[in-house]
């Protein structure tokens, strides 16, 4: 791999690593939420979820929009509007206003994943694939945990608004790294070839150290011309089902762990700063799971290393239900939950780069994560509804595990059999022999 081709993947963990911190500033914000307004666990459970509401309509509306116009102008606005979202949360004085904002910071954050994941995978050489899309997933629990750090810290001595402006002041600085250092993606210049595609791959190619190239492979039929909607043509629809059933049952796990651990460490008596802690730990252990599962598929099947993970998930959430009071040990089971919840997530990530074409890649992703956070927008709100209603946290956590062994027995019937056409077109051919893939 090039420097450039470094760089790329080097920076979608970065924006992804924003995307966490972004999602998780209201769960580190929350219990200074609830105490200056007053609210309860209900009413919280439902402003946590509100981002990914935001984020499923962007995932899968700006998911197609990185296959049609390209995956660094999506980047670049979703990032904007990820920065206006966050600034403005830090102006509002009750919770439908800050509902809103978290809808529209949720809307950037959905469109960037889904263009990311395409990104990270079209940048990497083949043998790489899977580990680059691992490593630009990991970047979601690192950034908590850096993001978190501060936020603790922040936490000590000034009030929730300082987490939000430190969300905007990040997303802000990464506008100028996707705009000078990230080139739009060869392998969709190739399939799509608008004006200047030539010209853009060839200075593209020039920057990895390739030769250039005197002429663009044939389309065939319509190839450039093709419609998100084949993510669900008779190739495509049962892989589109599994993977999306997969992502909604996991991530009911996911975050209910990732939402609701800095409320529970409160409730037990101790203070947001120690709870937030709790939750940096539980990103370690997150980034940790990532790193050792993108090492694991370069040696072991994707789909097998991500189905036992997924059963770990579930183990570990029923065994963090039963942990006692005591901050050393919940941050201890809360970092072991990470470590396999967040490889769950990370081998989904990279099973939706393996398993779509690159003319629907960012498409496929996106209504994936879009439909699967209607997984994520539940958990928050029916674990609120069940502690509201006197539930013990023994039996939320049991139920809230529920999705990620169910999502282990999805992956079961899924077939990942195919190589990506037009890698296997443009080594067949000869043509655009300096493509990453």
């Amino acid at each position: 791999m090039s420097r450039l081709q470094v760089i790329a993947v080097g920076i979608t963990f970065l924006l992804n690593a924003l995307d966490g911190f972004d999602v998780l500033s209201i769960s580190f914000a929350s219990p200074g939420i609830a105490s200056e307004w007053g609210i309860d666990r209900a009413a919280l459970g439902i402003v946590l979820s509100m981002e990914l509401i935001g984020m499923a309509v962007g995932s899968v509306v700006l998911g197609g929009v990185a296959d049609r116009i390209g995956r660094r102008k999506t980047m670049l606005g979703c990032l904007i509007v990820m920065a206006i979202g966050m600034f403005m949360a830090t102006a509002v004085s009750n919770l439908v206003e800050l509902s809103l904002w978290r809808v529209v910071t949720g809307l950037g954050i959905g469109g960037m994943l889904a263009a990311i994941n395409a990104t990270a995978a079209e940048f990497s050489n083949a043998r790489r694939k899977h580990l680059c899309v691992s490593l630009m997933a990991i970047g979601y629990p690192l950034g908590v945990v850096f993001g978190g750090s501060i936020a603790a810290q922040l936490l000590k001595t000034q009030d929730w608004r300082s987490v939000f402006y430190l969300g905007a002041a990040m997303t802000t600085m990464c506008i100028p790294l996707v705009y000078f250092l990230i080139p739009e993606s060869v392998h969709w210049l190739t399939r799509k070839q608008p004006e200047g595609a030539l010209e853009k791959i060839n200075r593209t190619l020039q920057r990895m150290g390739h030769a250039a190239v005197d002429t663009l492979p044939a389309l065939e039929g319509q190839d450039g011309k093709r419609a998100v909607s084949d993510i669900f043509s008779s190739r495509l629809v049962m892989t589109t089902i599994i993977v999306t059933a997969a992502y909604f049952l996991h991530v009911t796990s996911f975050y209910f762990i990732i939402k609701w651990v800095p409320k529970i460490i409160v409730d037990m008596g101790f203070v947001a700063s120690s709870a937030a802690g709790v939750l940096v730990w539980t990103n370690v252990g997150g980034a940790l799971g990532g790193a050792v599962l993108g090492l694991l598929t370069l040696r072991y099947n994707v789909k097998t290393v991500t189905m036992a993970v997924l059963v770990m998930s579930s183990v570990m959430i029923v065994v963090f239900g039963h942990t006692p009071a005591d901050l050393q040990k919940l941050a201890l089971i809360c970092a072991a939950a990470g470590f396999f919840t967040n490889a769950g997530i990370v081998g989904l990530y990279a099973i939706f780069a393996h398993a779509y074409p690159t003319h629907v890649r960012a498409s496929g992703t996106g209504f994936a994560v879009g439909i699967g956070r209607g997984g994520a927008v539940l958990a928050p709100i029916l674990a609120g509804f069940l502690f509201e209603a006197g539930v013990t946290l023994p039996t939320v956590a049991l139920i809230m595990s529920a999705g990620a062994m169910l999502a282990a027995v999805a992956l079961a019937f899924l077939k990942l059999d195919h190589e990506d056409p037009e890698a296997v077109k443009a080594t067949a051919s000869g043509q655009l022999s300096g493509s990453p893939g």
